[in-house]
């Protein structure tokens, strides 16, 4: 594996008295793409929102290249290389595709930079740029995603984490994003992605972790994580594998 870039450890907390994470260890080395998979209350949400500073953590370590962010508030999280895309979108509605995407950047300023980086989110997602000056509330479902995601390259990350990429999107939109993904991650930047379609995670990450009950259970690469049993019986829906003849 190369490089560690990101490391979380131990890291524990959850709402007021509801202890939702047990001591989850978790990394991404640079250049990969690593998921997270897990049912619903399992705590992957919670994570992210804890890495990103939304959540303080009750103990435990996270660490991008080196510098520790526990405890940070969001703007320094942002602004030391992590964006978050959450679930649900969460776009400024009434604004803009391109003030939306220009939010993302709000740390950096405005310039020459930040424009040429305007420009290739719209080369990436040319949806974007035919909606440029469309209200982002009117976009469809697929469309909404993919400017979330691009608002989150806009702040130039290097790690982006993403919430639920295919959720109430048709097959077809969640194809076109998760070629959108390979291309991101081909940049150069790594992605820690949260998805409920386990098949889905397993096809674009190198490695994944299983979350269960605020505790990872399992991980391994995610040819391991295909065929592992109780990943099968639990999340694909199948008890065996099946060879192909």
């Amino acid at each position: 594996m190369a490089d560690t870039l990101f490391e979380v450890k131990g890291l524990q907390g959850g709402y007021g008295e509801i202890r939702v994470l047990w001591g989850v260890d978790l990394k991404v080395a640079s250049g990969e793409i690593v998921c997270l998979i897990g049912s619903n209350g399992a705590g992957k949400s919670t994570l992210l929102r804890m890495i990103s500073g939304l959540l303080p953590p009750s103990a435990g370590s996270i660490r991008l290249a080196g510098a520790e962010l526990a405890g940070s508030q969001p703007g320094k999280v942002l602004a030391s290389g992590i964006a978050h895309v959450p679930e649900g979108r969460r776009l400024f509605r009434t604004m803009s595709v391109r003030d939306n995407l220009l939010m993302g950047a709000y740390l950096r300023g405005y310039g020459k930079e930040v424009e040429d980086d305007l420009d290739r989110v719209m080369t990436m997602f040319p949806r974007l740029a035919e909606r440029r000056n469309q209200d982002a509330g009117t976009l469809s479902g697929g469309e909404q995603q993919m400017c979330a995601i691009g608002r989150g390259i806009m702040s130039r990350p290097k790690l982006l984490m993403i919430d639920e990429l295919s959720l109430g999107l048709a097959p077809r939109a969640v194809e076109q994003l998760s070629e959108s993904l390979l291309e991101i991650n081909r940049s150069g930047i790594a992605i820690l992605l949260v998805e409920q379609d386990v098949m889905t995670a397993l096809e674009l990450a190198h490695r994944g972790y299983v979350l269960d009950r605020g505790r990872i259970s399992i991980t391994g690469t995610s040819d391991e994580l295909r065929d592992a049993p109780a990943v099968r019986e639990a999340y694909i829906g199948e008890t065996e594998i099946i060879e192909e003849s």
